[in-house]
């Protein structure tokens, strides 16, 4: 087997061309799960801050005194957002209950049950659509490690082999090898430590969001069943 031509210099575009290409590969292969993971991470950097700010925008409008019809009217047909939606989907249902004419009991029972499921629902799709991506920060903080390491392991052992072959061990003849194959941990450490720290982050964010979202949910259904009551 060839030696690879050791490197001029250690800097990191040396290092990378002068590197075994199984080694390339991996190096090519973790700085693309680098890209991917910060594009995720700069996606859900800014959705978060939009969220909840709509979310404190819309919170503040439902306490300025103005009706939930109001507000909900105010928030479009069709908003992007899950609380007024959540608060036209409660409204809805009420309504419905309300052209009835007079219902009994377990009836209006039964609509706080429906109304509850339907807040669910919409929480369970939100909490989904937030948490969107956050599987490929896991693969990349988990995986990118032992891409890396087996990049540095196979390096070492081209490195053995090109000592064998030479029948010189001399530092001068090691020590870019090494280089090479270490090179490829680094990279591999470099993807996976955002990766690790904001897939934390925000699997914290979105859990804190979808608790927002179920106490909202709270409030809400305690509106209608205030409602309720006092038409009862």
């Amino acid at each position: 087997m060839t030696p690879a031509a050791a490197p001029t210099s250690f800097d990191l575009i040396s290092v990378f061309i002068h590197a075994d290409w199984i080694v390339k590969l991996v190096m090519i292969g973790l700085a693309l799960a680098s890209l991917w993971s910060w594009t995720i991470i700069l996606d859900k950097l800014f959705r978060f801050r939009a969220l909840n700010g709509e979310a404190d925008r819309f919170e503040d409008e439902v306490a300025s005194g103005k009706s939930l019809e109001e507000v909900a009217q105010a928030a479009g047909e069709q908003p992007a957002h899950a609380l007024p939606r959540m608060l036209q989907a409660a409204l809805k249902e009420w309504r419905d209950t309300r052209t009835r004419g007079q219902a009994t009991e377990g009836q209006l029972a039964f609509l706080v049950q429906r109304i509850d499921r339907t807040l669910d629902t919409i929480i369970a799709r939100e909490t989904s659509r937030v948490e969107t991506g956050l599987g490929g920060l896991a693969i990349v903080a988990t995986a990118s490690p032992f891409v890396g390491l087996f990049g540095t392991v196979w390096g070492i052992m081209q490195s053995f082999q090109s000592i064998a072959i030479q029948k010189n061990t001399s530092l001068a003849i090691v020590a870019p090898s090494i280089a090479e194959a270490l090179f490829a941990t680094a990279i591999g450490l470099v993807a996976a430590i955002p990766a690790y720290i904001f897939y934390n982050a925000f699997s914290t964010a979105a859990a804190r969001f979808a608790g927002r979202l179920e106490g909202f949910a709270d409030d809400l259904s305690t509106a209608i069943q205030r409602r309720l009551s006092e038409r009862a």
